[in-house]
């Protein structure tokens, strides 16, 4: 039986993981869920990994949401257990040790895009659509699409795309801010990989610190958010990684970072 999702190492500090089921558009069914959960607990305890670029397998779709198909058959309680999941997932991405990178390579609907968004960085391909179209199923996006949209782009913005659950082009996408970056199709993985080594040459208890740093501080007022900033700065101060910056600089050459 063909894994639902691959993990490919780039340059040994570059995570990629591809959620490999493009008959059914990467649907998020339960297996797809599980490797994808074993695959993220992985990755996160590979102290090595710098940064990990997540993509969807194939062109026609990076992830189409959940697996309609799977749901028809499930009772409301099953049905409220598997959107539980799929937000769970998100949150676990969210939390990843490292920077996230959601590489976009087809369309992004309702699950999909949510997965995305608990991305630290989105690059879509230029001829790919996104959306949260919940609504149209007289549902509403349950797996943090409420939450991280309005965050992520301005609050009208957000209830335009699920108020009338229409996907719109990449293009209009990075105009609001869903996504940070667009690529051809041929070049999106490429691009991708070159952000995710660029961030990955930097120190790795530093980018984890950046990344604690800026999402709690999202969450709470900006004097609450610079004492978070002063807490993860002194986590960088006792490390390894810091003295060898410092030494590198004066001798200009490249530093080499091992997370400690």
């Amino acid at each position: 039986m063909m894994a639902l999702i691959t993990i490919n190492i780039h340059d040994r500090h570059v995570a990629v993981l591809t959620l490999n089921r493009p008959e059914a558009a990467n649907a998020l069914s339960k297996a797809l869920l599980d490797e994808l959960n074993e695959a993220v607990n992985e990755i996160n305890q590979n102290k090595s990994i710098y940064c990990t670029v997540i993509t969807g397998a194939g062109e026609k779709a990076f992830c189409a949401g959940a697996d309609l198909k799977e749901r028809k058959g499930m009772s409301e309680e099953e049905v409220i257990k598997a959107v539980r999941y799929i937000g769970e997932t998100a949150n676990a991405i969210e939390a990843m040790n490292m920077p996230v990178i959601a590489a976009m390579n087809g369309a992004a609907y309702g699950g999909g895009l949510e997965l995305a968004l608990s991305c630290d960085i989105r690059i879509a391909a230029k001829d790919i659509k996104l959306g949260l179209t919940e609504t149209s199923l007289a549902i509403i996006p349950g797996a943090g699409g409420t939450q991280r949209l309005p965050r992520l782009v301005r609050s009208g913005h957000a209830k335009r795309l699920i108020f009338t659950a229409k996907p719109i082009e990449a293009s209009e996408a990075i105009t609001i801010g869903l996504v940070e970056q667009t690529a051809k199709q041929a070049d999106l993985l490429t691009e991708a990989l070159v952000m995710a080594k660029t961030i990955a040459s930097n120190g790795p208890i530093a980018l984890k610190q950046a990344k604690i740093a800026i999402n709690k501080g999202a969450q709470t007022d900006i004097k609450q958010g610079v004492d978070i900033e002063r807490a993860c700065y002194a986590e960088t101060i006792p490390t390894a990684d810091r003295l060898e910056g410092l030494q590198a600089f004066k001798e200009k050459r490249k530093p080499i970072y091992k997370g400690i």
